[in-house]
């Protein structure tokens, strides 16, 4: 009670005069330390709180710009491997465009999982026209002929499998030959070459037409290396494939007038290139 009163009549001394104003000071002098330093356990813990929320606002938005980053990758490598592709397509239209005969573009599906056999499943079939012994080609040259027709796919066998051969000549010399598959990827194998043959790497083998088989003039390989040994009748010559058959996607199947009659005439929708 009695410190009721005496707080009644302190605040009504402070309110009508200043008597009061110089111990308030001192007080305030004395006090100010013993207040500063009861926050400082406080001041310190909410420094630590707001040190742990600044790093997980910090690591989320970290994450985020992660996974943003992640996308945009993702993005940019789609936009890549489309525009690779848009450019594949148009050098091979662009070939389509220079050869004389009528093509058709197909599109690999899948390969062979045997790995003695160098053979592709495109997409097109018997429905398209498509015929076995048919020619392919990529927009590098030669890749090889169908074997195997059904209504909506083919298969194809490549000029690398070792069952696989065609009639070429050397653009340079007309020098006329066979290359065989040897079964390793772009491989090629010149068979029979005598060993005082005019025929030097680099040169540039093209099919001859020799057999009905493949249409004259499309370029199947270029020669790497010649090998001869004094003691043997022929040389060992082998040549890499122009067409990229480990890469190529896209393909034209080639079609003859005649074929191409044929192909319209049972429905199938064969194009000009």
């Amino acid at each position: 009670m009695g410190f009721c009163l005496l707080s009644s009549v302190l605040m009504a001394v402070d309110q009508l005069s200043d008597l009061l104003d110089g111990p308030r000071s001192g007080l305030m002098v004395v006090i100010t330390p013993v207040v500063v330093t009861a926050d400082l356990p406080g001041r310190a813990l909410r420094g630590v709180e707001r040190v742990f929320q600044t790093r997980s606002d910090m690591r989320g938005e970290l994450d985020e710009m992660r996974a943003e980053l992640l996308l945009l990758r993702a993005k940019t490598g789609k936009m890549a491997a489309l525009t690779a592709e848009n450019n594949r397509l148009r050098d091979l239209l662009g070939s389509a465009a220079k050869l004389q005969d009528n093509v058709l573009v197909a599109e690999m599906v899948a390969i062979d999982p045997n790995p003695e056999r160098l053979e592709i499943i495109i997409d097109k079939g018997s429905r398209d026209g498509v015929f076995a012994g048919q020619p392919l080609l990529d927009a590098e040259g030669l890749m090889g002929q169908v074997v195997e027709v059904s209504p909506f796919t083919s298969r194809v066998l490549l000029l690398s499998d070792p069952t696989h051969s065609v009639p070429v000549q050397v653009a340079r010399s007309n020098l006329r030959l066979i290359a065989q598959g040897t079964g390793v990827m772009r491989e090629l194998e010149l068979m029979h070459v005598q060993g005082t043959a005019d025929i030097k790497v680099g040169d540039l083998l093209v099919s001859s037409g020799l057999g009905g088989r493949f249409p004259v003039g499309y370029p199947v390989g270029l020669v790497n290396s010649i090998d001869h040994d004094p003691g043997e009748p022929f040389a060992v010559v082998r040549a890499t494939s122009s067409a990229l058959l480990d890469r190529s996607r896209h393909v034209l199947l080639v079609f003859t007038e005649e074929r191409l009659t044929v192909a319209r005439g049972n429905g199938g929708d064969a194009r000009g290139g």
